[in-house]
């Protein structure tokens, strides 16, 4: 029984974000629990925003890719309780997220190149810091981005705008 939920994990570990395709829904951790009986699979997944536009995308996905693989029986749950948060990302995702030039949750003292992705303390005041220059000199543009997820942020020393990951 715990060889096919390794092989259910595998398998989810190589869908999309829709909003983000160069995250997996793995990265994130919105993969809360995976269950296997009977030829049943039943998936608990958390969004990582309430009211989540690509939440109805990421349960077809979750559907289609598992009955591509074989399995028939499909039944994706959305669990609220506990609410997503950063802190369940992967350290993969942080990187992910850099790579394409989006600044991701961190403390005001830390940097990118140094951080520890695992635990951040809550701080409402931290910096926020350019993916493009590693700056701290950063203003908010506006309190949503391109994703309900995200801030729009401009980057005081380079110029350049980005999205930030809200901490959440």
């Amino acid at each position: 029984m715990e060889s096919n939920k390794q092989k259910i994990y595998t398998i989810l570990s190589q869908i999309s974000d829709p909003e983000m395709p160069f995250l997996t829904i793995t990265d994130l951790s919105i993969v809360r629990k995976v269950d296997y009986s009977n030829k049943q699979i039943s998936i608990s997944i958390t969004p990582t925003f309430m009211g989540c536009p690509a939440l109805d995308v990421i349960k077809d996905d979750i559907k289609n890719t598992l009955n591509k693989h074989g399995y028939k029986k499909v039944k994706v749950l959305v669990q609220l309780d506990p609410p997503w948060t950063t802190d369940w990302m992967s350290d993969s995702a942080f990187k992910k997220l850099k790579e394409n030039r989006i600044a991701v949750p961190c403390h005001s003292h830390q940097s990118i190149r140094n951080i520890s992705f695992k635990n951040f303390p809550q701080d409402l005041n931290a910096k926020v810091i350019c993916p493009t220059c590693d700056s701290e000199k950063t203003k908010l543009i506006s309190k949503f981005g391109s994703t309900p997820c995200k801030s729009l942020y401009k980057c005081e020393d380079c110029s350049n705008p980005f999205d930030y990951f809200k901490k959440h």
